[in-house]
């Protein structure tokens, strides 16, 4: 992979999955605390995720010198590719000195406005991430790379790695191998009428109003506890791959008292049977603590156990 001579390139392969980098690249309370150089924060990180929509950074240097980065997004494909363009009009006069030296009183951007492509690239649980930023000529690139550009970058990464790495205090792993082919697996999974067979922990049933499998996609579903009490829960998908996997936020439908979590269920087929892995994390440790009080982690595994008999009634069918 080449750049243009009017364009950046950096490339990073990221121990994560695809789905939980793409998040953190979309998610505002995310990008918050990893983008820009060492030494930088994020006072305002705003984005519209939309096409058309605007987003907005400010970010702040060690010093306290402030550096607002405006823009629009052009193409969103969940999880796989971003596309926007950049706008620096607000940095500081003495960064577009440095753009152009020698520019006019009236020349607010010499930078212009960039376009950059992000891509996510699944690796088998690990995530390719590459940057491509045009510029509107070599000469711009060129100043920017004087002006630290790679290593500015770089940094910005080093942050991005720390933080999606920074997830077994705040994760919930559940992993089961199954008795029974991924395909079957997988259709338990997403097929509403096996599904409000065994979900839930013991005791519980399900009414399901709406399950649509498909990115963007909402399940709907109340969980009827066998004390007589109603949980609504509201799923969003944001990645399915049939058979392999299933990434959605899990929320509940009701008060706003829930704590949504983003979670990543990962199909392998192991000679005929199923290795079945529910990843879910959450936004901070106190949360992943509060679910975990409240018996998500034994929740968790009665709900595999129903699973597991609810399989091997359909293998003996």
């Amino acid at each position: 992979m080449t750049a243009a001579a009017d364009e950046f390139l950096i490339s990073r392969v990221l121990d994560a999955p695809r789905a939980l980098v793409f998040e953190v690249w979309t998610d505002p309370k995310h990008m918050a605390r990893w983008w820009g150089p060492k030494g930088f924060t994020n006072p305002v990180c705003e984005m519209d995720l939309r096409i058309g929509g605007v987003h907005r950074v400010v970010m702040r240097s060690p010093e306290g010198v402030e550096y607002p980065i405006k823009g629009q997004y052009r193409e969103i494909v969940a999880p796989e590719r971003l596309v926007m363009t950049l706008d620096c009009s607000e940095h500081p006069d003495a960064w577009h000195d440095m753009v152009k030296p020698n520019r006019g009183k009236g020349e607010r951007n010499p930078a212009g406005v960039m376009l950059q492509t992000v891509t996510f690239e699944d690796l088998a649980g690990k995530t390719k991430l590459t940057i491509r930023t045009r510029f509107e000529s070599a000469a711009i690139r060129d100043a920017m790379l004087k002006m630290g550009m790679t290593e500015g970058w770089s940094q910005s990464l080093d942050r991005l790695q720390a933080h999606v790495a920074n997830t077994a205090d705040r994760e919930i792993v559940i992993t089961r191998v199954l008795e029974a082919p991924r395909e079957l697996v997988f259709k338990v999974w997403t097929d509403p009428k096996h599904v409000a067979q065994w979900w839930g922990p013991n005791g519980f049933t399900n009414t399901i109003r709406e399950m649509d499998v498909k990115p963007g996609g909402v399940w709907r579903f109340i969980m009827h506890g066998p004390d007589g009490v109603d949980y609504p829960n509201k799923i969003v998908y944001s990645e399915v791959v049939k058979p392999e996997r299933l990434v959605f936020v899990h929320g509940g439908d009701g008060d706003g008292d829930d704590v949504p979590f983003h979670v990543t269920v990962s199909f392998t087929d192991e000679g005929g049977k199923t290795r079945l892995t529910m990843r879910s994390l959450f936004e901070s440790t106190a949360e992943c603590d509060k679910v975990k009080k409240f018996g998500a982690v034994e929740g968790g595994n009665q709900t595999v156990n129903r699973l597991v008999e609810y399989l091997a009634k359909m293998v003996s069918s």
